[in-house]
């Protein structure tokens, strides 16, 4: 496992020796909000079958503003930065022809952009509790506000969603009390636990900046959501496989979102997992989803 800083973003790749200067799969893993690649890199790729290991290239990237990529002060985040930047760092220096996505939550849109823009290079797509919510492009982007940053306490991540897109002011402040001394929790927290290593999700917590998250909130989440019926025709009429997967208990997303992308892209497989969350749907299950990624990519082939 090598680690590389491509052009500006932060991206893991997996790949053995021997197969180096192969005719291999890859594979792109984009990862949701306020993640970042480690929601991979500890779950799916130590679980990968030796066969895999050998035939797939896997690039798991932190997306701009997100994990250890930079988090410029002058973008505005757009689902066109998150584009430009995956292009200039992975599919062009890689020279991906072809490619599987897998992706999480607010992945997703951006994943489905990617589909859309390669539609000949991309052989499957796997979505993971994936927000779409059917409507005009006028109202599109205030639905997804509404429904995906609702003003509650729980689940944190919906709270944390709700307090970056409504109460921008008090986001501001945790984001400085928290974000910036990160280091310096994640060490007071290591004390109180007595872990040395704490849990990937909570230092993926504070892996951003106000303005990383405020934007990408509002130009990816809200923003991307009036495009989402666009990339989604576009894949109804090509051959890409597309696989959603959903937790039951997913209290982020609603359990309606898969449905209406199987609505939408009728040759869509949807397969909802019993008593799983919004992150359980990965975490927890590792071997079993990573099996169901590679029969995904093997049949797709």
């Amino acid at each position: 496992m090598v680690t590389n800083f491509i052009s500006i973003l932060y991206v893991l790749t997996a790949t053995l020796e021997d197969c180096m200067g192969k005719p291999t799969e890859n594979v792109i893993f984009l990862h949701g909000f306020l993640s970042s690649s480690l929601f991979w890199t500890e779950t799916v790729f130590p679980n990968l079958s030796e066969p895999t290991k050998r035939n797939y290239r896997l690039f798991a990237v932190d997306l701009l503003g997100f994990g250890r990529s930079p988090k410029p002060r002058d973008c505005l985040y757009t689902l066109k930065d998150h584009l430009e930047m995956i292009d200039k760092s992975v599919i062009c220096p890689f020279q991906l022809n072809s490619f599987h996505l897998v992706a999480h939550s607010m992945g997703c849109i951006i994943a489905l952009a990617l589909a859309a823009k390669y539609l000949n290079s991309v052989q499957s797509i796997t979505l993971i509790a994936p927000p779409y919510f059917p409507s005009s492009k006028e109202s599109a982007s205030l639905t997804a506000l509404r429904r995906l940053a609702d003003r509650r306490l729980w689940p944190p991540l919906l709270f944390a969603s709700s307090v970056m897109s409504w109460y921008e002011h008090l986001g501001r402040c945790v984001c400085f009390i928290i974000c910036r001394n990160h280091r310096t929790w994640e060490w007071i927290l290591s004390l109180l636990s007595g872990r040395r290593d704490l849990n990937f999700m909570i230092i993926d917590l504070t892996g951003h900046t106000h303005h990383s998250a405020w934007h990408t909130m509002h130009n990816v989440i809200c923003g991307g959501a009036k495009l989402m019926d666009e990339y989604l025709e576009a894949l109804k009429d090509s051959a890409v496989s597309v696989n959603v997967i959903q937790g039951s208990r997913d209290q982020v997303v609603p359990l309606e979102c898969s449905n209406n992308i199987k609505m939408k892209v009728p040759n869509a497989e949807v397969n909802i997992i019993t008593n799983a969350d919004h992150n359980t749907v990965v975490v927890g299950r590792e071997m079993d989803f990573t099996q169901d990624l590679e029969r995904t990519w093997g049949i797709s082939c």
